[in-house]
């Protein structure tokens, strides 16, 4: 599967923001160029929300970070990039001149994508030389979470494009759809644009208040949506007659004057006040970034169950997010020895991030768990226990865990995680994790766990190949020239 190598992003808004923080998560390096004066805190801070919803919404190993680089001209920009992602405000002239210069300055098989929300690409394309690279990326904010992109090619945009573009957006965890024809506001925006304009009439004509209707949104229909979308739901709604009984029965309600679907409402002052005033209570204070992270945390929330769903196959955005999660683990096997294997690994690095803390500031118990997991875990791909390899029907399972909390992990806090390698036998892997302060190197706490060869599909440990098994005594006797750890062996409850 072809990837992105390296992206350019021209505007650092809100949704290029998002792209920005999308591509480096995935690893790819991004350089920008965005005017805005304040441009780089604006990326930053979206940066920082993207990182603290991964941290709740993935165990698996994500790549290194990409390299963020703000240039001081557009061509600078786009010069080296394979794709590059236009998100500059929503005007025809501005965007065509933009996507222009952009065309004239990148490279000639550079992707060109634009964010744009309901202009054509086919009037996009109207003065490029070759516009047959120019295709609407339409993303959903926030673009770090939600994996949908609208792709839509114009009149001279070519086939091979649009796959290209579909292709390159599943490595970083994102579903490109293919619109058939080009029209304005492509599909998401024409379906948010008939609920957003009834939704003005029933606040105008004080049906209800903003607060009721999104109450009326959040609480019913909008959890089926996100889950099965409009059709799968109202198949079900046909009982099991399904789509064509529920046709049959509620197709005529579509005659019926219920809507004002075609009627436009006046977004005169009062209303606008009406609106702005109710919005202003229902937020109760909070900031758009108090908004955003709770918007984040509820998003990775219904994430985390469609991962569950269809009995752990997944469903939905949940499926996706277990491919990309799969494809994450896949990448994350293969490492090699390190440099001094007799010293202990330095296997994982790591902030401790605001969905790691609890209200006084501190790093809740099970994320010292997970980081220790996750250092077992790095060791294991080390030794050619990747996820192919679990795949197959074998793994090393923990049967036992004993973590001292010697200091305190902070929010904010950069740590590492070192394992020692105690013992090892054919079925067996004894070892002995330490988590540090990176800054300061003190150890903040230990984990001493034990480790069993298992086949998962008999139920019962064998064992180790001899591929694996080469690797780990290899380590092992290096390791068994260091001197015992500190806390080696201790029981619960025992004196120091």
């Amino acid at each position: 599967m072809t990837k992105i190598s390296k992206a350019a992003c021209i505007g650092g808004g809100v949704i290029g923001g998002g792209w920005i923080a999308r591509f480096l998560l995935a690893g790819i390096d991004v350089d920008v160029f965005d005017p805005h004066p304040e441009a780089g805190r604006i990326v930053g801070e979206v940066i920082a929300n993207a990182e603290r919803a991964y941290a709740m919404l993935t165990g698996a190993p994500l790549p290194p970070p990409g390299r963020l680089r703000f240039c001081p001209t557009l061509a600078e920009a786009v010069t080296d990039a394979d794709w590059i992602q236009e998100s500059v405000p929503e005007r025809l002239d501005l965007k065509r001149g933009v996507l222009t210069e952009i065309d004239a300055a990148a490279r000639p098989d550079a992707l060109i994508g634009s964010s744009t929300s309901g202009l054509l690409p086919s009037d996009l394309q109207r003065d490029m030389k070759h516009p047959e690279r120019l295709f609407v990326a339409h993303p959903y904010n926030p673009v770090y979470l939600l994996p949908l992109v609208e792709i839509v090619g114009g009149e001279k945009t070519s086939a091979a494009t649009i796959l290209a573009a579909i292709e390159r957006l599943a490595p970083i965890g994102m579903k490109g759809v293919h619109i058939a024809k080009e029209i304005e506001a492509f599909v998401g925006d024409r379906l948010l644009e008939a609920l957003w304009r009834e939704a003005l009439w029933l606040i105008h004509d004080d049906i209800c208040t903003v607060d009721t209707l999104d109450d009326v949104i959040r609480y019913s229909f909008g959890l089926r949506w996100a889950q099965m979308g409009l059709f799968q739901t109202y198949r079900i709604a046909g009982g099991e007659a399904g789509m064509r009984h529920f046709l049959a029965q509620f197709g005529p309600c579509l005659a019926w004057p219920w809507t004002k679907l075609t009627d436009v409402v006046d977004l005169d002052d009062a209303l606008i006040e009406k609106i702005g005033r109710q919005s202003d209570e229902q937020a109760a204070g909070l900031s758009i970034r108090q908004l955003e992270r709770i918007r984040d945390e509820n998003l990775v929330g219904i994430l985390q169950a469609l991962k569950g769903g269809d009995g752990g196959k997944g469903w939905g955005a949940g499926k996706l997010l277990k491919e990309f999660e799969q494809s994450l683990w896949a990448q994350g096997g293969g490492e090699t020895m390190p440099a001094d294997p007799s010293q202990p690994l330095r296997l994982v690095e790591t902030k401790v991030s605001p969905a790691w803390v609890d209200y006084n500031g501190h790093m809740t118990e099970h994320r010292y768990l997970q980081v220790f997991g996750d250092t077992s875990d790095a060791l294991l791909r080390l030794v050619g226990v990747d996820l192919a390899y679990v795949e197959a029907g074998h793994s090393y399972y923990t049967v036992e865990s004993h973590i001292r909390h010697l200091g305190e992990a902070k929010l904010g806090q950069s740590i590492h995680s070192a394992c020692q390698i105690l013992s090892a036998d054919e079925k067996r892997l004894h070892v002995f994790h330490t988590l540090h302060d990176t800054a300061t190197a003190e150890v903040i706490a230990t984990a001493e766990q034990m480790l069993l060869h298992v086949d998962s599909k008999a139920g019962k440990a064998v064992a180790a190949p001899a591929a694996v098994l080469d690797r780990v005594k290899a380590i092992a006797a290096a390791h068994a020239e260091l001197a015992l750890p500190e806390g080696a062996g201790r029981h619960v409850g025992q004196r120091r």
